[in-house]
């Protein structure tokens, strides 16, 4: 799972008109879906229909589906021109499939159709920190964290941070993360990358306190394992590191992490 370099934080938000509950869940990717459960009773009317339509496609978004997702998509936006949720569900669709163009165009819709959005504030913004353009991107993180009805804006102040460390921008980086961490106390996506960070910036013991807190909250992977090898190495713990080599070899034997480490590659 790749998921803690930041793409774990993405959500994206699909709300059917005239439901009155919703549904959250966890894609393999780390995207959220809120969904709302279909209105029977409104099935003749054409924009309800595009509205279940709509958690049709993003149940298979979900799954990883991503071209049964394109599809059904696609003919949301052609049920109802004007529901903004087809076209944020198509820009992360067309991000996952790695067309520029086609993303770009359609978070753009979204974002005019509800520019307020700040879920679709969020994936845009991501979307233009993969592409490498970060100082766009963060006034829609800053927007959408802003917004007084996010319930989630640790989530975009992380993904700033993460945009930034990816940048090697540290100090930035860290300003985010703090941030994020003030709002969302129990992320382990954002311990795990102050960790990254003052490690970074070769402040171990700082890296090893946050490493502390993530590695009592989750379950080991390979980043995660090569991250606290690499910050017991940084700290002289040779015991530690050992340990943690011991782990990484044996439960994630083909993973980069553990070549990496038959490399002697630490600063990688």
């Amino acid at each position: 799972m790749r998921a803690w370099a930041g793409s774990m934080a993405l959500a994206v938000v699909l709300l059917a008109a005239g439901c009155a509950s919703t549904t959250t869940t966890t894609t393999s990717s780390g995207a959220t879906i809120t969904s709302t459960p279909s209105d029977r009773s409104g099935e003749a009317d054409p924009r309800k229909r595009a509205a279940v339509r709509l958690q049709l496609a993003s149940s298979y978004y979900q799954q990883g589906l991503l071209r049964v997702a394109l599809d059904e998509a696609r003919a949301v936006v052609q049920m109802d021109s004007d529901l903004a949720g087809a076209y944020a569900l198509l820009g992360l669709i067309y991000m996952d499939l790695d067309d520029r163009a086609q993303a770009e165009a359609n978070f753009q819709r979204a974002l005019r159709l509800e520019p307020d959005n700040p879920e679709w504030q969020n994936n845009y913004g991501w979307f233009l920190c993969r592409n490498g353009q970060v100082q766009q991107a963060l006034p829609y993180f800053e927007r959408a964290a802003g917004n007084r009805l996010y319930p989630t804006p640790g989530l975009a102040l992380g993904n700033a941070g993460v945009c930034l460390l990816n940048e090697r921008d540290y100090r930035a980086a860290e300003s985010y993360l703090r941030r994020a961490l003030e709002l969302d106390a129990a992320s382990p996506v954002t311990k795990f990358n102050l960790a990254r960070v003052y490690l970074a910036l070769g402040q171990p013991e700082r890296a090893a306190f946050y490493y502390g807190l993530l590695d009592n909250s989750v379950e080991p992977t390979a980043e995660t394992l090569w991250l606290g090898l690499r910050i017991a190495r940084a700290r002289g713990d040779a015991r530690a590191e050992r340990q943690l080599g011991d782990d990484l070899r044996r439960r994630f034997p083909g993973s980069p992490e553990a070549a990496a480490l038959r490399r002697g590659a630490y600063d990688g």
